[in-house]
């Protein structure tokens, strides 16, 4: 809303915005961040939770006369703020807990300790890409700070990533700061976490793992690079929970860490990889950023054949994601990605493609049209129609062709959404999936680049 208000303004168009009260110091990072003073009015509390008189007395008390400044074109003047640190200044000299603190105090930390970005350490990660430091991939928000080189392997070295990591560190930011990937909602009210899904040779050579406790903490490339994503949503965008602002997930989530494909076995049952499903090559080496907003429970199963395993899926997706999923409606987009166990794969590999799990899935998981409008209209939404959602072009005409409320509706919007990674346990009959939050954080891709002096393999 700030934003879209800031464009307006610039056009010499006087603006108001509508800010809930527990959202001002969210609002105040993004007004800094976008460099134009907004007028604002303010609603105290949820709206959602007050009657209908209550709202109208805050309306009246409270909301109206912010809303009257900013449209009369008095808008507040913009806040006087210290200036940063340039890019490359010694900030703080001291002992390792002396450093520790002066960053905790700072907010430059995630609330655990960080390797102090000594010079030297930052020119070892530097020495692991042909770019240069002062190269800008983009200007991200919140706090509208230049998303560079440098600051990539600053945050870097604080997250306890090694110096190679650096290209794959990289490729995450070019992956963030696409449009398409929607950086500027990662601080909203759900609270979805970016999970990093490393492709290609690379996984091997830097120790990435795969297999049994892929997701756990404690192979240092998946803890460290998964890592890496919040500190710089942190430190370079803003995204910082109190005594910070700027990140407003109502409860959220700790950051994921990288997950990687067992890409041999993938292969050996006669599937393609994750990375040449999203339209890469044999070799390739690959990042994908994904939004998760929720993890389903361990999906156990059994049998000889593959909808032993794949209804099992369903089943688990359905209650799940259901409830989350008018979000993707909305928008006409959500990701849900399976994680299949090595062994379960398997056997779903020996009797169906990839294109056929995903058309069971995409017939088997439904919702009645009341539920789904019911969902969307206790989130956020209470002007939830699927009619208008298809008259818009948002959603296929199927989900309107009747009035029935107890119809039912494909959760799955369509069936090439379904996205499917195979990693995990080879000795158990687990596989988990992960939903991503609609168009906030879709997959999205980038090539990994090898500096020149990258080791050639077997070398």
């Amino acid at each position: 809303m700030l934003r879209a208000a800031a464009l307006v303004e610039k056009l010499g168009i006087p603006t108001a915005s509508i800010i809930g009260s527990e959202f001002l110091k969210q609002a105040a990072v993004v007004n800094k961040g976008l460099g134009v003073p907004l007028a604002i009015g303010v609603y105290p509390g949820a709206p959602m939770l007050d009657s209908h008189e209550e709202l109208l007395r805050k309306v009246e008390e409270s909301l109206a006369p912010g809303l009257l400044l900013g449209l009369t074109g008095r808008a507040p003047d913009e806040p006087v703020t210290a200036p940063e640190p340039k890019a490359g200044d010694v900030v703080y000299k001291g002992s390792l807990d002396e450093v520790q603190e002066y960053f905790y105090q700072q907010l430059w930390t995630d609330g655990l300790p960080v390797v102090p970005p000594t010079r030297r350490r930052v020119d070892a990660f530097l020495a692991y890409t042909d770019r240069q430091p002062d190269e800008v991939l983009a200007v991200v928000p919140q706090e509208g700070r230049e998303a560079s080189i440098l600051s990539i392997a600053i945050n870097g070295v604080m997250s306890g990533c090694r110096p190679e990591y650096m290209p794959i560190l990289i490729a995450v930011i070019e992956a963030m700061v696409d449009p398409k990937f929607r950086i500027q909602d990662c601080g909203s009210t759900p609270g979805w976490e970016p999970v990093v899904i490393i492709g290609g040779p690379i996984i091997k050579q830097l120790d990435f793992n795969s297999g049994q406790g892929m997701m756990r903490f404690g192979r240092q490339a998946n803890t460290s690079v998964g890592r890496f994503v919040r500190m710089y949503l942190r430190n370079i965008c803003g995204y910082r929970i109190p005594p910070g602002a700027g990140d407003k997930g109502s409860i959220g989530q700790s950051f994921l860490v990288a997950m990687a494909e067992d890409e041999d076995t993938a292969r050996g049952i006669g599937w393609s990889t994750y990375a040449e499903d999203r339209g890469f090559a044999e070799g390739d080496n690959i990042v994908t950023v994904h939004s998760v907003v929720s993890i389903s429970s361990p999906i156990y199963s059994g049998g000889n054949r593959a909808v032993d395993h794949v209804q099992q899926w369903a089943e688990v997706m359905g209650q799940s994601f259901t409830y989350w999923s008018h979000t993707g409606f909305k928008t006409g987009l959500w990701n849900p990605l399976i994680v299949a166990g090595p062994s379960v794969a398997g056997v779903v590999a020996s009797e169906w493609s990839k294109a056929e799990v995903r058309q069971y899935l995409y017939d088997h998981i439904k919702v009645t049209a009341e539920r789904l409008t019911h969902y969307a209209r206790m989130t956020s939404t209470p002007t939830f129609s699927l009619e208008n959602l298809v008259a818009d072009g948002i959603l296929p005409p199927q989900y309107a062709e009747s009035s029935d409320p107890e119809r039912l509706l494909n959760v799955i919007i369509h069936p090439d959404m379904v996205e499917i990674l195979v990693a995990g346990d080879v000795g158990r009959n687990q596989s988990r999936a992960y939903m991503g939050n609609h168009i906030q954080g879709p997959p999205t891709s980038r090539r990994i680049a090898l500096p020149s002096n990258w080791p050639k393999p077997n070398a």
